[in-house]
Order: C-alpha cells, then structure tokens, then sequence
C-alpha cells in the first residue's frame, strides 16, 4: 500500500513537473504609432492592428514600444490610450524618444495617462522588464538613467537564475543609439536575458546587444516602402521565441528564432567601451571633484562662486561645495527639473514640471517663495536687475521680482511650449518656442516688440532649444533647419542666415562681443563676426568630435571657447585663432552648457547624473 502511493505520489511530481515546463504562449509587439493628435491615417492603422489582434486566437498581452505619438503631447497620448483600450487583452508600454525629446509636459504626462515610466510582466516563467532609453528633452543619443540600471538590476537579481528574460525598450541597446549602451549590456551579460525587443528604425532588424540578441520591429502604419499596416508577433515555446512579421490581410512571416536555454556565446566576447585616449593626451586636464548623483540630469550647473546649484530628474534642487564638491542640501520641487537655474543676491531659481517656478535661500535651501504656473516649467531661468524671467508650457514668458516672486508681467501668447533661456538686454526679452517662432518682448512691461518665424512649419525645426545671444543690434540664433540666423534686435527684421555651417541649436558669445560660435553637425566648432550685416565665418575648428546635434551652447572665458557634446565631450579652442587647445572625456553621456570659471576651470553636468569640476594646467 505505501509503495503504492510513493508511485502516485512520484506520477503527480512527474506530471506536475511537465505542465509547468511545458511553456506556450503569443504575444504581439507594436511599435512606431507616431499619431497626431486623434484622426488621420495613422491612427487608422493602428485601430486595424487592434482588430487584427483582438481577431487572433491566443494572443496573451501586447508589448507597446514606444515613439506611439509625433510629439508628446498630452492630448495625442490620450488618444492613443483610447485606442489601446479597445485591446482585449493587457498591455504593456514604454516611451520612445518621440514622448522624450519633444514634451510640453517634461515627460510627466505619460506617467499622468498610462500610470509607470517602466514596468516588469511575467508569464509562464518568462519575465518582460520594460524601461525608457530616452533622451529627455535634449536631443542627443538614447540613454538608460541611472535609476533606472539600478531597477533593472534589481529585478533580475530577484528573479530564479534559470527563468529567461526579455528587456523591452525603444532603442536598440547598441553603441551609436544608446550612449551608455556598455552599462546596460554589462549589466545583461550577467542575468539570463534571452532577448531585447525594441522599434525605432521602422523596419525588421535581427541584432546583437554585445552578445544579447536584439529583434526591432517595423512601424505600425503605412509608409511609401510598406503599403499594409502591422506589427511583431511572437510565440514562446518551452525551448525558443519565434519572432514573426504580421501585417494586416497578410498571413504572419516567420523572421527569426532565439533560444531560451544553453548558452549565450556572443555575451562572453569582449565589450568595447568608449575611448578614453583623450584624457592621457591632454593630460594637462584635471578632475577636481566629481559627484555621482545616481539620478539622471539634464540641466546645467549655476554657481554663485561659493556654491553649484543643479537641478535633476527627481524634481531635487541640490547645491554644492564649489571648492570640493561636498553636498550642501538638497530641497525638492514636485516633479523632475529641466531646465537650469540662475542664482543671484541669495536666492537660486528654478522651475519645476510640476508647474511652479521656486525661489530657494542659496545657503540653506529653505523656500524663499513658490509661483504656480498653469503647466509645467521647462525653460531655463534668467535673473536680470532683480527680476526673474521664465517660460514654461502654459504658453506664458512671465517676469517675477527676484525677492518675493511677485508677478510684474506675463505675456500669455505662445502657442507652444518654451524650454530656451531667454535672452535678456537692457530693453528686451528674447526667446523662443516650438511654435516656429522667435519672440521679443519689452522687458519692463512685457509688450510684445516683434515676432521672427522659420521658414518650415513643422513645429521640429523652431528656434526653441538654443539660448539666443545678442551684440552689434542683432540677436543670433541657429536652429535645426541647420542654420545659422542674425535678426535685428529693435525690428526683428531678418539680416542674414546661412546654412554654410550645418549648425544647429547652438550659439555663443565673444567677451567682446565681436565673435559669434556655434558647432557644426560634425567635428567642428565654427566662428562667425558678430559685427557684420552679411554673414563671415572668421575660423572653423575640427575639434573631431564626429556627429553632432545636442544643444550644448559654447561659452567663452578669459579667451578661450569651451563646448561639450552628446557623448562626453568637454572640449576647449583658443577664441582668436580656433586653435584646439585640449578635449576630456568624462563617461559617454550628453554634458549640457558647460560653465567655465576663472583660472581654466569648468563646471559641468552630464545626463548620466555626474556633476563635476575641470581644472586646466598652464
């Protein structure tokens, strides 16, 4: 009898053992939705995938993987909601840089409308882990933030070494998309990850991660190459994902296969990491201190010349030792800080995404004063003769006194959101927004002077992220149509621009104001007469920094022009010659508007949450 019911016991273990092992399920991935607004032809498109998926049998969930709106915007991402709610089974989504780089809302509206910014999923032992790879609200490379390497590895520590994973993303994990790509594949290579499914080149692409494999997935809409709408369909056996092309009216073509068990051969080839050769070339460069925050950073630092201010992705302002970098406070807003504060007279300013402009005391970090706004706070903060200048995405450039926050004027006739810096002269206010338009406004009363508008009308190619500089009566700016543009200050009158250069987003100021700089979109940093009414460029400087677009200003200081790039870069020129005097590495991440001090030293923030201090030898 006992022997009897040990063999019915070992028979149920057996079949019990079986069932679990014997993994079969379908899911769909959509990607490259790119609606606008709540009709058109893309939106049609995705309402037949949805159908087409709801018709399917034994689709378990969706993988939405980002880029699903043009712009970012609140209301697009309401609709693509409703569109997703018409699923009959759940849904999983992350954000593509079409949700990050152009964001009235800094970003906050997705979490608003689809409640994470990242999400882990399992089913049947198999454990999805869905994160943003960026970039926010600067164009630049994609990049994973440190909080967000810290979740992930958190997760998969969690998981049983034996259960596959499967990193969704929207970028390919790879070197030239990713910027810090060898931390997350570092941190991959060391879990089970069996796959990383991603979007972004609207085609299939079978990858290599440093060893993990990648699949991308074309578009969900139409275009000239594909005419049928669709999407990625997989199917996840005990053994392998079989990864297979659907489009709508079509029968589903197999693209490829991955293993789910033995071993992953490409992940024990070495990984290449960025080159740090600069940094033993120019030796003469120096890190005083550096302060790794763990949190991502997009703002500049400001400093007083005691303390260095800095603003980051958890809404903190903090403050530094400029001496040695030692954390002073920290004070919080209520959601992440974009755009870069201005300290003067003892009060740092700042602007929040969650729609209010801060005044804290420079010292202790206490709140000197709030002012709500009606959407969040983007724009970099000016202080000028007691008054704060400030745009944000309720469509208002706004003047405050400096001591109690008081409103002096607000000018509410933006038709976009304002993330720049405004430029601020003795009788104007200059700025502009992604609404194709460069703005002047009487600085004492707000009055509007004159309005400049690009020439292409879609809302990408507007003036909005470079920090326009003014001399000889005239404002220059350059802009993503890649050119390089002077505006009468007084009428707003267009006097030249060019696209000689291919710059673009970026513009800086002599001491003297004779020299104009802007970096090309490779390898250079250029240098055009501020004086003239015709455009000449004086020198041009190949700094070698490759292809460029972040929106990194160059600034000189005591006759030297310092610049930083999209992966890393703090570079110096000599400002008569355009000598390259020296180029330091610091990680491999977007380094916003470096702010240079006297005796060659340079301040600098970079997106991987590094804040730091350069000193240059004579």
């Amino acid at each position: 009898m006992n022997l009897k019911i040990r063999f019915a016991f070992l028979a149920v273990c057996l079949l019990a053992t079986l069932f679990v092992r014997a993994r079969h399920f379908r899911f769909a991935q959509l990607t490259d939705i790119h609606l606008t607004g709540s009709e058109g032809p893309h939106t049609d498109d995705l309402m037949r995938s949805i159908a087409h998926i709801n018709a399917s049998q034994g689709i378990d969930f969706v993988l939405v993987t980002g880029d699903v709106s043009e712009c970012g915007d609140r209301a697009t991402l309401l609709s693509v909601k409703e569109c997703l709610s018409h699923l009959q089974v759940p849904y999983y989504i992350v954000l593509g840089n079409h949700e990050t780089k152009w964001s009235d809302s800094g970003c906050t509206a997705w979490q608003q409308v689809f409640g994470y910014e990242r999400f882990q999923h399992s089913h049947q032992g198999v454990h999805f882990l869905g994160f943003n790879t960026g970039p926010l609200m600067r164009m630049a490379l994609g990049h994973v933030v440190p909080q967000d390497l810290t979740w992930l590895e958190e997760c998969m520590a969690g998981y049983p070494a034996s259960d596959p994973v499967v990193i969704v993303t929207h970028y390919p994990l790879m070197e030239g998309d990713v910027d810090n790509w060898y931390q997350a594949t570092e941190l991959l290579r060391r879990y089970n990850v069996r796959l990383c499914i991603g979007g972004h080149y609207h085609a299939m692409r079978n990858l290599s991660y440093d060893g993990v494999p990648g699949v991308l997935v074309r578009a969900n809409y139409r275009s000239d190459a594909q005419d049928r709408g669709g999407y990625g369909l997989y199917e996840v056996t005990d053994d392998s994902i079989h990864v297979s092309v659907q489009e709508i009216g079509m029968s589903a073509v197999h693209f490829a296969s991955f293993p789910l068990h033995g071993d992953r051969p490409g992940t024990q080839d070495p990984i290449r990491y960025p080159s740090d050769a600069d940094n033993a070339r120019y030796a003469q460069v120096e890190r005083v201190w550096l302060q790794h925050t763990g949190v991502g950073i997009y703002s500049s630092p400001c400093t007083d010349g005691r303390r260095v201010y800095v603003g980051d992705d958890l809404g903190r302002l903090s403050a530094y030792d400029l001496l040695d970098g030692r954390l002073l406070w920290t004070a919080a807003t209520g959601a992440r800080i974009v755009g870069t504060p201005a300290v003067d007279k003892g009060r740092v300013v700042t602007g929040s995404a969650d729609g209010s402009i801060y005044a804290f005391d420079a010292k202790s970090g206490c709140l000197r004063w709030r002012h709500e706004c009606q959407g969040p706070v983007l724009g970099a903060v000016a202080i000028h003769r007691g008054m704060v200048f400030a745009g944000a995405s309720d469509g208002c450039m706004r003047a405050l006194s400096l001591r109690a926050g008081r409103l002096v004027w607000q000018y509410d006739q933006v038709k976009d959101y304002i993330e720049t810096k405004p430029l601020v002269t003795a009788s104007s206010v200059v700025f502009g927004a992604w609404d194709n338009t460069l703005y002047a406004l009487d600085r004492k009363t707000g009055r509007e002077q004159w309005q400049w508008h690009t020439q292409k009308t879609h809302s990408h190619y507007s003036p909005a992220a470079v920090w326009p500089v003014t001399s000889h009566g005239m404002v220059f700016i350059a802009d993503p149509e890649r050119a390089l543009t002077a505006v009468d200050l007084a009428t707003g009158a267009q006097v030249w621009r060019t696209k000689q250069s291919m710059v673009r987003e970026t513009v800086g100021l002599s001491a003297d104001g004779r020299r104009i700089y802007s970096k090309t979109m490779q390898d250079s940093l250029v240098c055009y007469s501020a004086e003239e009414r015709v455009p000449r460029e004086l020198w041009a400087c190949n700094v070698g920094f490759g292809y460029e677009h972040a929106p990194s200003m160059p600034v000189e200081k005591d006759g030297v022009v310092y610049g930083s790039t999209k992966e890393g870069m703090v570079f110096a020129v000599e400002a008569f010659t355009g000598r390259l005097l020296w180029r330091h590495h610091v990680g491999n991440s977007l380094i916003s508007t470096v702010v240079p001090l006297s005796g060659r030293r340079v301040l600098f923030t970079s997106t991987d949450g590094t804040v730091g201090l350069l000193s240059v030898k004579e």
